[in-house]
């Protein structure tokens, strides 16, 4: 696989739409796990959770591919990689 391809999660994404739909799905995380953050915070949280949200579905042979799958996968991985944020959070506050 080429190392583009792989930097960005999805061979059919550019970089710039990789961080709209990033955006757009830490926004979407923030709005579905009552948290708030920043922009730049939703920004982060949108991209990493693209790469977690595409791995999930490569894992699962589900093709992902185009603008809104990418999104629907993105806002999946970014609210899952919140709920395990927490998780982490809450066990080092009980330590």
């Amino acid at each position: 696989m080429n190392d583009a391809q792989t930097l960005l999660g999805n061979p059919t994404t550019g970089f710039f739409l990789t961080l709209i739909i990033g955006l757009i799905a830490g926004w979407i995380a923030e709005k579905v796990t009552s948290s708030n953050h920043g922009l730049f915070t939703n920004l982060i949280v949108g991209v990493a959770g693209a790469f977690v949200g595409n791995k999930l579905a490569e894992v699962a042979q589900i093709q992902v591919f185009g603008f809104w799958r990418g999104l629907i996968a993105a806002s999946i991985g970014a609210i899952i990689l919140i709920f395990a944020w927490r998780m982490i959070q809450s066990r080092r506050s009980t330590m």
